[in-house]
């Protein structure tokens, strides 16, 4: 199993996705598309996931970058690729597929709960009950056509989408640890303003190992979700 990771930022890794990876002995490339890095031809990979970064879908004049790889994102979804958006990546992939990105109506930055919204039926990803996740963004986006709506939480309605059975988009982070919390908390500071949805400092810093656990099993689960015949 190859997998490609397409990160935007320095501060805005694969982190928990890599300790995953490895655990699973599969292939990993990181392309570090702010350095000008390459795009990845399609037959490159089994699985392509694509990171965060605080820039927004829309910005293709700032960063010509984005147009090439939304056009990957579509080849990958016609080879019939696993992919998974984190973040700006889930947006990338609903901005690849037609759907609108804009301004959520709060920004949503800290450890706040989402609520699964799948159908039961076979093939539907199904988040546990309960489930505290990380968020660190102010835009969201329309469902794309043919997607499935798996969660949404108080501040943002779209948290997260299937499309078919190799297709998972999450608009929060699973992949979180506190050192990628700590990395990302030094490097956007300055998004920390006072709203309803953004939590201070030290709140972002103090989820138990408990919370974490339950992501990584989430992310666990995604990952097995996408890749399912992988070894």
């Amino acid at each position: 199993m190859n997998t490609c990771i397409l990160q935007h930022v320095s501060f805005e890794g694969p982190a928990l996705i890599a300790d995953l990876l490895a655990a699973r002995g599969w292939g990993k490339r990181v392309v570090p598309l702010y350095k000008g890095a390459p795009l990845p031809g399609v037959s490159d990979f089994d699985l392509l996931v694509v990171m965060g970064g605080p820039m927004s879908v829309n910005d293709e004049a700032e960063f010509p970058w984005l147009v090439a790889e939304k056009s990957l994102i579509r080849e990958a979804i016609a080879a019939d690729k696993a992919i998974l958006g984190v973040c700006l990546g889930a947006q990338l992939i609903a901005s690849a597929l037609g759907a609108r990105v804009y301004a959520n109506a709060q920004k949503e930055i800290g450890w706040w709960p989402i609520e699964p919204v799948a159908p039961n039926v076979a093939g539907v990803f199904a988040f546990p009950p309960n489930l505290t996740v990380f968020h660190w963004h102010g835009e969201t986006f329309d469902l794309p056509e043919g997607a499935v709506h798996l969660a949404r939480s108080v501040a943002c309605e779209h948290q997260a989408f299937q499309i078919g059975h190799r297709i998972i988009g999450l608009q929060f982070h699973l992949e979180t640890t506190p050192e990628s919390a700590r990395l990302l908390i030094d490097n956007a500071r300055h998004e920390l303003a006072p709203a309803p949805f953004v939590q201070t400092e030290s709140e972002l810093l103090s989820p138990s190992a408990g919370v974490y656990d339950r992501c990584r099993e989430a992310l666990e689960r995604v990952m097995e979700a996408i890749t399912p015949t992988a070894g």
